[in-house]
């Protein structure tokens, strides 16, 4: 069986944000984490890459996908210079309404300073591979049907306008989907995108909810090298797969009362 961690980072900065602090990294951890994948065999790829060679039964020894969600301004100041200096190449995963310079696009609420769209043709131009990661970021469960198609859509139609590349790859906001969700994804356009779940993926997962390993602030380098590793990973994630399995019931129960009123 094809077993491969996929890393989630978001922010990657010393002074987070109470927004983004519980979710943030320092780039000092990053620099250690990135140093041990790199001096212990693993082979990095984007999850275009690793879609593409899981297809042609082609997997490189040792596999991982390092990404970031949202879009950060520190990905580029902190996160960039790191990944270049271990020849590392990654997956951002951008909110287009986000970005800093979306002008008349502009739309939700970013959590700190954010990816401008130049910042983020220069990281395309080595390597780094820009997905999806909706318009606004909403929780995408939760939408009427025609506010998603917008949402996917428009994100996907500014990344590939803006960055000039193809953008077959999301991740969902908060890390939730859907069947419908998943449905409205693959008719955007989309071979492959993200969720959460805090689990090694493997060739059993649906492609359009491929789980991913958080790293978080309280990350240590311990339970880092055990979790790429495989080792003890429902362990070192119990807390966090407990809240997400509850937080599921009460999405769909929300989702199940919205449409007994007719409200999506």
């Amino acid at each position: 069986m094809t077993r491969v961690p996929i890393l989630m980072y978001h922010s990657v900065s010393d002074r987070p944000n109470e927004d983004t602090k519980p979710h943030s990294v320092r780039p000092s951890d990053l620099a250690e984490q990135l140093a041990y994948l790199s001096e212990n065999g693993f082979t990095p790829l984007t999850l275009g890459a690793l879609v593409a060679s899981v297809n042609k039964s082609a997997l490189p020894p040792k596999p991982i996908v390092v990404t970031f969600d949202d879009g950060y301004a520190d990905f580029h100041s902190a996160a960039l210079p790191l990944l270049e200096r271990y020849d590392f190449p990654a997956t951002v995963f951008l909110t287009s309404g986000w970005v800093a310079d979306a002008d008349g696009d502009a739309a939700g609420r970013p959590l700190d300073a954010m990816l401008s769209w130049g910042q983020a043709r220069e990281a395309a131009q080595t390597g780094i591979e820009f997905g999806g990661h909706s318009h606004s970021h909403p929780q995408l469960d939760q939408l009427r049907t025609e506010e998603l198609r917008q949402e996917l859509r428009k994100n996907k139609g500014l990344l590939e306008e803006r960055i000039g590349a193809p953008v077959a790859t999301m991740a969902y906001p908060y890390g939730y989907s859907s069947a419908r969700v998943r449905r409205e994804v693959r008719r955007a356009g989309y071979f492959a995108a993200c969720a959460v779940n805090n689990m090694i993926a493997a060739d059993r997962h649906d492609m359009l909810a491929i789980p991913r390993l958080t790293v978080a602030r309280h990350t240590t380098i311990s339970m880092f090298m055990r979790a790429v590793e495989g080792s003890a990973v429902p362990l070192i994630y119990l807390r966090e797969r407990i809240l997400t399995k509850g937080y599921a019931v009460v999405r769909r129960t929300r989702y199940g009362l919205q449409r007994v009123r007719g409200n999506v």
